[in-house]
């Protein structure tokens, strides 16, 4: 007689930190809420926020979903070109040094560590973009300390590096969830022609699914459920307990 077992597998969990060295980095992370006369900047865990939304939307076949998670990937891939190009220019610069001098690394004495909850893979991608923004900052700082490098060019790396971070995050906010399916479209109802009225067409190889993003998650049918295990490991990215004070020159 065949012996029959009911396996009631769970998810999936890993604990995972991030490290923070720089104040730059840290209020990166943070954002900055509104008040009066100062408008609000998104954060790290806003963004996290929005792509784990998008991602969920992009599961139930929205086409806007899947066009939002290939325009982020885009922005990502362009960013992390961008941070690259900057450590790069640093680097060259950084080979001025005397061969004489050995110069260690800069790490904070007091570094801020951050549980990370991430629901999709643009999120972890934008925070692997972070610890090389923080890295930047902190050979930066280290060049403007040791004179290799004035003030206005390090501020000018550091506000480069900050860019292309918050426009990312800026093009996140941009999204507006549809709330309409494939199934929608193609039978051009109610929820098809709002979606469209407010935010155009999505380009046709998005709309009819021939083109997804290497992140997208896969579609669930109505009454399927999907397993994944490799998905992240909760809904939304936590805002870090720690304080951060201004900045100071981290050398």
């Amino acid at each position: 007689m065949a012996d029959h077992y009911q396996l009631n597998l769970g998810s999936l969990r890993s604990s995972i930190t991030l490290t923070l060295h720089t104040h730059h980095a840290a209020r990166i992370w943070q954002g900055r809420t509104a008040r009066e006369g100062v408008h609000s900047i998104m954060g790290m865990a806003g963004y996290i926020s929005v792509t784990n939304l998008i991602k969920q939307a992009a599961a139930q076949d929205d086409p806007y979903a899947d066009w939002a998670i290939v325009q982020l990937e885009e922005k990502l891939m362009q960013a992390k070109a961008g941070m690259l190009e900057l450590t790069q220019q640093l680097d060259r610069i950084r080979q001025d040094l005397p061969t004489q001098i050995d110069m260690g690394d800069n790490l904070n004495i007091h570094p801020v560590t951050l549980p990370l909850y991430i629901g999709s893979q643009l999120g972890f991608l934008a925070v692997y973009l972070l610890t090389d923004y923080d890295t930047l900052v902190r050979h930066t700082l280290l060049a403007h300390h040791t004179a290799l490098i004035g003030r206005r060019d390090m501020e000018a790396w550091i506000d480069d590096g900050a860019h292309l971070l918050r426009s990312l995050f800026g093009q996140a906010q941009r999204y507006r969830h549809a709330g309409v399916t494939r199934d929608d479209m193609a039978a051009n109802n109610a929820r098809a022609l709002a979606a469209i009225e407010r935010m155009g067409l999505p380009p046709t190889d998005i709309l009819e699914g021939h083109r997804r993003s290497q992140f997208a998650p896969p579609i669930v049918r109505r009454g399927a459920v999907a397993v994944d295990d490799g998905d992240a490991l909760a809904e939304n990215a936590v805002e870090p307990s720690a304080t951060v004070d201004e900045p100071e020159d981290e050398a």
